[in-house]
Protein backbone atom coordinates (compact mmCIF):
# COMPACT_ATOMS: atom_id res chain seq x y z
CA UNK A 1 0.00 0.00 0.00
CA UNK A 2 1.09 3.56 -0.71
CA UNK A 3 1.19 6.21 1.96
CA UNK A 4 -0.43 9.59 1.37
CA UNK A 5 3.06 11.00 1.75
CA UNK A 6 4.22 8.95 -1.27
CA UNK A 7 1.11 9.99 -3.23
CA UNK A 8 1.82 13.68 -2.47
CA UNK A 9 5.50 13.29 -3.37
CA UNK A 10 4.50 11.65 -6.66
CA UNK A 11 2.17 14.52 -7.56
CA UNK A 12 4.90 17.05 -6.72
CA UNK A 13 7.45 15.09 -8.76
CA UNK A 14 5.15 15.34 -11.78
CA UNK A 15 4.93 19.11 -11.44
CA UNK A 16 2.15 19.90 -8.97
CA UNK A 17 2.80 23.07 -6.99
CA UNK A 18 1.06 21.67 -3.90
CA UNK A 19 -0.65 18.44 -2.86
CA UNK A 20 -2.71 17.57 0.22
CA UNK A 21 -4.78 14.76 1.65
CA UNK A 22 -8.37 15.63 2.56
CA UNK A 23 -11.18 13.71 4.25
CA UNK A 24 -13.97 13.24 1.69
CA UNK A 25 -16.53 13.84 4.44
CA UNK A 26 -15.26 17.45 4.60
CA UNK A 27 -15.61 18.14 0.86
CA UNK A 28 -18.48 20.44 -0.16
CA UNK A 29 -20.53 19.08 -3.05
CA UNK A 30 -22.94 21.32 -4.96
CA UNK A 31 -25.72 19.99 -7.19
CA UNK A 32 -26.14 23.46 -8.69
CA UNK A 33 -22.81 23.14 -10.49
CA UNK A 34 -24.67 21.12 -13.10
CA UNK A 35 -26.58 24.28 -14.08
CA UNK A 36 -23.27 25.97 -14.84
CA UNK A 37 -22.40 23.04 -17.11
CA UNK A 38 -25.80 23.30 -18.80
CA UNK A 39 -25.03 26.96 -19.58
CA UNK A 40 -22.18 25.52 -21.70
CA UNK A 41 -19.68 28.28 -20.97
CA UNK A 42 -16.79 25.92 -21.79
CA UNK A 43 -18.44 24.64 -24.99
CA UNK A 44 -18.18 20.95 -24.02
CA UNK A 45 -21.71 20.28 -22.79
CA UNK A 46 -23.01 17.28 -24.74
CA UNK A 47 -19.75 17.08 -26.72
CA UNK A 48 -17.60 14.98 -24.40
CA UNK A 49 -18.36 11.60 -22.80
CA UNK A 50 -16.92 12.75 -19.46
CA UNK A 51 -18.88 16.02 -19.36
CA UNK A 52 -22.55 16.55 -18.58
CA UNK A 53 -25.01 15.29 -19.46
CA UNK A 54 -23.19 12.10 -20.55
CA UNK A 55 -20.94 11.77 -17.48
CA UNK A 56 -24.01 10.79 -15.43
CA UNK A 57 -26.63 12.03 -13.03
CA UNK A 58 -25.22 14.60 -10.60
CA UNK A 59 -26.77 12.90 -7.55
CA UNK A 60 -25.25 9.56 -8.57
CA UNK A 61 -21.82 11.12 -9.13
CA UNK A 62 -21.89 12.89 -5.77
CA UNK A 63 -22.99 9.65 -4.09
CA UNK A 64 -20.13 7.76 -5.79
CA UNK A 65 -17.53 10.32 -4.67
CA UNK A 66 -18.87 10.17 -1.12
CA UNK A 67 -18.23 6.42 -0.96
CA UNK A 68 -14.50 7.15 -0.65
CA UNK A 69 -12.82 8.21 2.58
CA UNK A 70 -9.82 10.20 1.36
CA UNK A 71 -8.89 12.50 -1.48
CA UNK A 72 -5.47 13.58 -2.67
CA UNK A 73 -5.89 17.08 -4.09
CA UNK A 74 -3.13 18.68 -6.15
CA UNK A 75 -2.76 21.90 -8.10
CA UNK A 76 -0.71 23.47 -10.85
CA UNK A 77 -0.12 27.20 -11.09
CA UNK A 78 1.03 28.74 -14.38
CA UNK A 79 2.10 32.25 -15.25
CA UNK A 80 0.25 34.17 -17.97
CA UNK A 81 1.32 37.14 -20.09
CA UNK A 82 -1.70 39.04 -18.73
CA UNK A 83 -5.23 38.34 -17.51
CA UNK A 84 -6.47 38.12 -21.12
CA UNK A 85 -3.94 35.46 -22.19
CA UNK A 86 -6.49 32.86 -23.30
CA UNK A 87 -3.87 30.89 -25.25
CA UNK A 88 -1.71 30.74 -22.12
CA UNK A 89 -4.69 29.51 -20.08
CA UNK A 90 -5.43 26.78 -22.63
CA UNK A 91 -1.78 25.71 -22.75
CA UNK A 92 -1.61 25.65 -18.94
CA UNK A 93 -4.77 23.50 -18.92
CA UNK A 94 -3.19 21.12 -21.44
CA UNK A 95 -0.03 20.84 -19.31
CA UNK A 96 -2.11 20.26 -16.17
CA UNK A 97 -4.07 17.52 -17.93
CA UNK A 98 -0.84 15.88 -19.09
CA UNK A 99 0.62 16.09 -15.56
CA UNK A 100 -2.55 14.49 -14.18
CA UNK A 101 -2.41 11.70 -16.77
CA UNK A 102 1.25 10.93 -15.98
CA UNK A 103 0.47 10.91 -12.23
CA UNK A 104 -2.53 8.63 -12.79
CA UNK A 105 -0.54 6.28 -15.06
CA UNK A 106 1.89 5.71 -12.18
CA UNK A 107 -0.73 5.54 -9.41
CA UNK A 108 -3.41 3.45 -11.11
CA UNK A 109 -1.52 0.10 -11.07
CA UNK A 110 -0.75 0.63 -7.38
CA UNK A 111 -4.31 1.51 -6.36
CA UNK A 112 -7.33 -0.79 -6.07
CA UNK A 113 -9.74 -1.01 -9.00
CA UNK A 114 -12.39 1.65 -8.67
CA UNK A 115 -10.10 4.40 -7.39
CA UNK A 116 -11.52 7.64 -8.79
CA UNK A 117 -9.30 10.17 -10.59
CA UNK A 118 -10.77 13.56 -11.49
CA UNK A 119 -9.11 16.43 -13.31
CA UNK A 120 -9.78 20.00 -14.39
CA UNK A 121 -12.21 20.73 -17.18
CA UNK A 122 -13.10 18.19 -19.85
CA UNK A 123 -11.29 14.91 -20.37
CA UNK A 124 -8.68 15.87 -22.95
CA UNK A 125 -7.50 12.30 -23.59
CA UNK A 126 -8.25 12.79 -27.29
CA UNK A 127 -7.89 15.85 -29.49
CA UNK A 128 -11.53 15.36 -30.47
CA UNK A 129 -13.94 13.38 -28.33
CA UNK A 130 -15.60 10.45 -30.12
CA UNK A 131 -18.91 11.79 -28.76
CA UNK A 132 -18.78 14.54 -31.38
CA UNK A 133 -18.67 11.85 -34.08
CA UNK A 134 -21.46 9.78 -32.54
CA UNK A 135 -19.00 7.05 -31.52
CA UNK A 136 -18.27 5.39 -28.17
CA UNK A 137 -15.32 6.59 -26.10
CA UNK A 138 -12.07 5.50 -27.77
CA UNK A 139 -10.13 5.29 -24.50
CA UNK A 140 -12.51 4.68 -21.58
CA UNK A 141 -9.61 3.47 -19.40
CA UNK A 142 -7.95 6.89 -19.82
CA UNK A 143 -11.03 9.13 -19.73
CA UNK A 144 -11.17 11.55 -16.79
CA UNK A 145 -14.18 13.54 -15.65
CA UNK A 146 -13.80 16.92 -13.99
CA UNK A 147 -14.12 17.85 -10.34
CA UNK A 148 -16.95 20.20 -11.32
CA UNK A 149 -18.86 17.42 -13.12
CA UNK A 150 -18.98 15.65 -9.74
CA UNK A 151 -20.35 18.80 -8.10
CA UNK A 152 -17.17 19.62 -6.21
CA UNK A 153 -16.74 23.23 -5.14
CA UNK A 154 -13.11 23.61 -6.21
CA UNK A 155 -12.58 26.97 -4.49
CA UNK A 156 -13.72 25.38 -1.22
CA UNK A 157 -11.78 22.12 -1.56
CA UNK A 158 -8.68 24.20 -2.28
CA UNK A 159 -9.00 25.86 1.14
CA UNK A 160 -9.40 22.44 2.78
CA UNK A 161 -6.08 21.44 1.23
CA UNK A 162 -4.35 24.65 2.34
CA UNK A 163 -4.14 25.89 -1.26
CA UNK A 164 -5.14 29.10 -2.93
CA UNK A 165 -7.79 28.97 -5.64
CA UNK A 166 -6.47 32.22 -7.11
CA UNK A 167 -2.69 32.60 -7.00
CA UNK A 168 -2.27 36.23 -7.98
CA UNK A 169 -2.52 38.40 -11.05
CA UNK A 170 -1.48 36.91 -14.37
CA UNK A 171 -1.65 33.29 -13.18
CA UNK A 172 -4.05 30.42 -13.77
CA UNK A 173 -4.57 27.55 -11.33
CA UNK A 174 -5.92 24.07 -12.08
CA UNK A 175 -6.78 21.21 -9.71
CA UNK A 176 -7.03 17.42 -9.86
CA UNK A 177 -7.97 14.89 -7.19
CA UNK A 178 -7.69 11.16 -6.61
CA UNK A 179 -10.37 9.59 -4.39
CA UNK A 180 -9.49 6.42 -2.48
CA UNK A 181 -10.23 4.43 0.66
CA UNK A 182 -8.21 5.13 3.79
CA UNK A 183 -7.04 1.51 4.00
CA UNK A 184 -5.52 1.95 0.52
CA UNK A 185 -2.99 4.32 2.05
CA UNK A 186 -0.88 3.34 5.00
CA UNK A 187 0.09 6.28 7.16
CA UNK A 188 -0.59 9.89 6.33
Amino acid sequence: MLSEKVMKETALRYGAKKAAGIAVADIPFRREFRRACEANSCGKYGKCWTCPPDVGDIDELIARAKTYQRCLLFQSVSDLEDSFDVEGMLEAGRRHSEMTRRFWAEMKPQMPAGTLMLSAGGCGACDRCAKEDGEPCRHPEDALASLEAYGIAVSEIARLGGMKYINGADTVTYFSAMFFMEEDACGK
